[in-house]
């Protein structure tokens, strides 16, 4: 980045600077809210439908592939055409799909309506977490990576108290016209608020870049440039997926999959069954679904405290040790029977998980150069969601056979501790 564009790191954040991060904040709360809405309303949907529990991880799993082909081929295009763009047609694709999924008649509807809105929420994650850390001072990149990536449990969290009360009164239907129009009022704030990436408009030079970098600095009140950066050749090279495992970025790029995948894998096997696996312990309907709202809770804290604790200690060392620790919680599951203990441990392994999941979007940011990072974060998540759709299926399936809560959170504490080791044994290559 040229020299012009030392205040990015030297001057106190802008407002667009700002507005940029809260409008990204906000795109990952409807995320939250998208993808756990069908959490909260599967019971309900599997009675009407007649879905037995397989099935019902088939729907959850859905909008996981969508989530999957939307971050590994809709998120590079915003290495083409910019984190801008790629943000206002996710959430134009989000916001169609979700509350068509309220006129679904069957368990097909659901999938198809899963697959399509999971397409725009993965290609929104990466471009979020992209955007957020090419606008964030250095000093700043990992908390407000994880800041940004904290809207979608706080996402969840608020969906699941909205939930709690709409449900039972006015039906499953409702939840998503209601998740679906709120997306799409949020569209006039991304086209007046959000910012394209300097980044991306130096390094990638788009038709009309000088005028519209200039048009960002002036609403940053800063120096303005007289002309673009010669680019390098190797700037000019085209970029594909291959680009991700040249010599340097190879091993990295495979232990951050890993890593990632084992993640997801946990992670999506307890935001999808939580509330099931909370009411078979007895728990009435609203109490389970709020169990899943206490879970998301102790995320969004985990995540900040990861952010702050990354930029301190390492973002390696802190998401090794967040990993290790839910793992061990997880296991310990299986030794309290109290309602009110089991919602304390939820809430700390929500806590532990996203904390430690969320930091890998913050080092797969830093991993890849400006080039390649959408493309990297998306493939890191796309990659990551095929454990995401193994998690539930295999959650529905060991549910189904009549496996205790215990017992599935112990098996599912294994993926966290080889993530853990994937990632304490990787490390950030210096990019340029």
């Amino acid at each position: 980045m040229p020299d012009s564009f030392r205040f990015i790191r030297d001057s106190k954040p802008s407002f667009l600077q700002i507005s940029t991060v809260l409008i990204c904040f906000l795109m990952n709360m409807l995320d939250g809210t998208n993808v756990m809405i069908i959490s909260y309303t599967a019971p309900v949907i599997a009675k009407e439908f007649t879905i037995n529990p397989q099935l019902m991880g088939i729907v959850f799993s859905a909008g996981l592939l969508g989530m999957a082909i939307g971050a590994m081929f809709l998120a590079p295009f915003a290495d083409r055409i910019g984190r801008y763009a790629l943000v206002l047609i996710s959430v134009m694709l989000m916001g169609i799909t979700i509350f068509l999924t309220a006129y679904s008649q069957t368990a097909l509807h659901l999938i198809l309506f899963r697959i399509l809105s999971g397409l725009g929420i993965g290609a929104m994650l990466a471009s979020t977490a992209t955007l957020a850390s090419e606008y964030a001072p250095p000093s700043l990149k990992s908390f407000w990576v994880s800041f940004v990536m904290g809207g979608y449990p706080i996402g969840a969290v608020v969906s699941g108290l909205i939930v709690a009360r709409i449900l039972p009164t006015y039906g499953w239907r409702l939840v998503f016209e209601w998740a679906g129009i709120i997306t799409l009022v949020t569209i006039p704030l991304i086209i007046f608020y959000l910012g394209e990436s300097l980044d991306f408009l130096i390094k990638a030079q788009p038709r009309n870049a000088l005028n519209r970098i200039n048009k960002i600095l002036t609403k940053m009140q800063s120096p303005l440039l007289a002309e673009l950066p010669i680019l390098s050749l190797k700037d000019k090279e085209k970029n594909t997926v291959g680009s991700l495992l040249i010599p340097e970025l190879k091993w990295p790029t495979l232990k951050l999959w890993l890593g990632i995948f084992m993640s997801f894998a946990t992670l999506y096997f307890l935001t999808s069954w939580i509330p099931k696996l909370a009411s078979n312990t007895g728990m009435s309907e609203s109490l389970a679904i709020y169990a899943g709202t206490l879970f998301n809770l102790g995320a969004f804290t985990g995540i900040i405290t990861q952010g702050f604790l990354s930029s301190r200690f390492g973002l390696r060392q802190t998401i090794t040790w967040f990993l290790i620790l839910t793992a061990f919680l997880m296991i310990l599951f299986g030794f309290f029977s109290n309602p009110f203990i089991i919602l304390l441990l939820i809430s700390f392994i929500g806590f532990g998980i996203q904390g430690g999941f969320v930091g890998l979007y913050s080092f797969a940011a830093e991993l890849y150069p400006t080039k390649i990072r959408a493309t990297g974060v998306g493939w890191a998540i796309g990659l990551g969601r095929v454990g995401a759709i193994i998690g539930p299926i295999i959650g529905g399936t060991l549910i189904s056979q009549g496996m205790h809560m215990s017992s599935t959170f112990f098996v599912f504490s294994i993926p966290l501790l080889v993530g853990a080791v994937a990632t304490g044994f990787n490390s950030i290559t210096e990019k340029k």
